[in-house]
């Protein structure tokens, strides 16, 4: 009986995380996340599935964040009528996770038309609404850990702890072949590193077939420090900001990576290590998710001293518009952490809007930041760039910390999957960039499994598992964008980019003269015969006669 796999997400990028299993009887998806990133890239979430939802028999959730979990009302909404089993922590975070995302659709649909509403542009509908999402969380069927549940016709599956979030789960499946052993695959979802806050280790059985494992950091080596460490770093940067008496904005992801620099930024403010100072948690969605860890205490470590955190006097979260609007009118020090972590999306990106211009402004990014994101654009030093549509320039301090990160570094991700061996047909690298799956490659080539069972599949990519090794099915691979264009800056940040350094030329020229050269300049490079070649329908508008008054 033939099985393939289909790799429609997270493959030469972090996010989008959705695989597709089939045999002749049956078809599971492992997560349905949400792309992030370039405009390119995102704009995947708007576009078809790659294959047809209503054919699936199930899905399986690695776990709650959105880049896994993001596109399952669409799912629904397309077609898709079974279950999406996860555990019950899983469950309960996308109980408030996902009709948050479907309020951040309807109101990013509703800043989009009123936009082309103005520049004569077509209306655009929400990739999905909060009843979507509603209804699709009436499908979610809680499980247990290390607990056999058959999935489909075929095939059962158990979920191990995976040690990234409250939750998280590595997938263990088994698909029957006829013969009289199954075919074992196990998908390692996000695993967590050394020494998280609230996690555990992740933890797994071995002896597979196939191993579908994470590479976010592969290649690199972030040498996790203890909570000690951990904080006194902290420290240094809390410090640093006040010094510059301004606000520190944290862009963060709601879910427990808030919960984590909380804990550590008011236990370092009662120690008085320190200055204290307000801290505004601008995420309704922190909030919710907060109670939801409160339901499940007791899977968590040092979940009493985040409780205790979340009652101190110096915290306040916001929930309405208004409130978030309100911080803008504090001076001097304050801390503002809010979502999205990459900055593509959520609140933080007002409060970027409203203090990147400003000196004594301090950024901390403190996760992964995908290639063209706003977040990746402030890491590599961009000095000007577009928040909603509009110019804003990078006077803040830019800093990093990696120390909150749910993700295993390059070494723990070689130690988990030896910890797997044996794995006999093949490992596929996924959820990471080129370089980083790259560099894992050629860590475990050898080390783990031989470098021709090490595999790196491009998005849309299906391989038959049927034999001894994989074998990638040219025919059936239909990428829906070209690879070179996943993970990579695309058109729309070129666009972006350009007009940005044009803006900036013409300001600063010295005179009248100089400008109208640089605008003469600019007119000859969108000649007619480059136009007529490149945009037709643009060179067939009737040109105006201002158009030529610099020619």
């Amino acid at each position: 009986m033939t099985i393939s796999l289909r790799f429609h997400g997270a493959a030469g990028t972090v996010t989008g995380s959705c695989y597709l299993l089939e045999t002749a009887e049956a078809s599971i998806l492992v997560d349905c996340g949400m792309f992030q990133g370039s405009k390119t890239v995102r704009e995947l979430n708007a576009r078809p599935f790659p294959f047809q939802p209503e054919r699936v028999h199930a899905l399986l959730l690695t776990h709650a964040h959105i880049d896994h979990t993001g596109l399952v009302p669409k799912l629904v909404k397309s077609g898709f009528t079974g279950p999406v089993y996860a555990t019950t922590a899983t469950t309960d975070l996308c109980s408030v996770m996902l009709p948050d995302s479907g309020h951040i659709q309807e109101s990013d649909a509703k800043y989009a038309n009123d936009r082309n509403r103005r520049r004569g542009l077509p209306e655009v509908e929400p990739l999905y609404t909060i009843a979507d999402a509603e209804a699709a969380l009436k499908a979610f069927r809680s499980i247990e850990y290390k607990a056999w549940t058959t999935v489909a016709k075929g095939m059962r599956a158990r979920w191990w702890n995976a040690g990234h979030l409250l939750g998280s789960a590595s997938i263990e499946i088994e698909v029957a072949q006829g013969g009289p052993a199954p075919v074992r695959l196990l998908f390692s979802g996000d695993l967590g590193p050394d020494n998280k806050m609230l996690e555990p280790d992740p933890e797994a059985p071995q002896g597979f077939d196939y191993v579908i494992c994470e590479s976010t950091y592969g290649g690199r080596d972030r040498f996790e420090r203890v909570e000690g460490a951990r904080r006194e770093l902290m420290a240094q940067e809390i410090n640093a900001a006040a010094a510059r008496k301004g606000a520190l904005l944290i862009p963060s992801f709601a879910v427990e990576r808030t919960q984590e620099i909380v804990t550590d930024v008011i236990a370092l403010m009662e120690q008085g290590r320190v200055p204290r100072a307000p801290v505004f948690i601008d995420s309704p969605l922190a909030g919710k998710a907060t109670e939801i860890f409160a339901r499940h205490a007791k899977s968590l470590q040092n979940g009493e001293e985040m409780f205790r955190a979340f009652r101190s006097d110096l915290l306040k979260i916001t929930e309405s518009v208004e409130e978030s609007k309100a911080i803008a009118r504090f001076t001097g020090f304050h801390i503002i952490i809010a979502a999205s972590g990459m900055c593509d999306a959520g609140r933080i990106r007002h409060h970027l809007k409203n203090h990147l211009w400003r000196a004594q402004t301090t950024v901390l990014l403190a996760g992964f930041q995908a290639e063209g994101s706003l977040g990746n654009l402030l890491e590599k030093g961009e000095t000007l760039v577009t928040i909603n549509g509009e110019e804003v320039r990078v006077r803040a301090t830019i800093r990093r910390f990696e120390d909150y990160s749910g993700h295993a570094d390059g070494p723990e991700l070689v130690q988990w999957l030896k910890e797997r061996l044996p794995v006999g047909r093949a490992v596929f690298l996924t959820h990471g960039e080129d370089e980083a799956r790259l560099a894992l490659a050629q860590a475990i080539s050898g080390a783990v499994v031989a470098a021709e069972k090490v595999m790196s599949p491009l998005l849309d990519d299906v391989y038959d598992l049927t034999a001894a090794a994989p074998v990638l099915n040219q025919a059936q691979s239909r990428p829906r964008i070209n690879p070179q264009s996943v993970a990579k800056l695309d058109w729309h940040n070129g666009l972006t980019k350009l007009v940005l350094d044009i803006n900036e030329a013409i300001t600063h020229a010295v005179d009248e003269k100089s400008r109208a050269v640089i605008l003469r300049r600019l007119r000859r490079a969108l000649s007619d015969e480059v136009v007529a070649e490149l945009a037709p329908e643009i060179a067939a508008k009737p040109r105006r006669a201002r158009d030529f008054e610099q020619d």
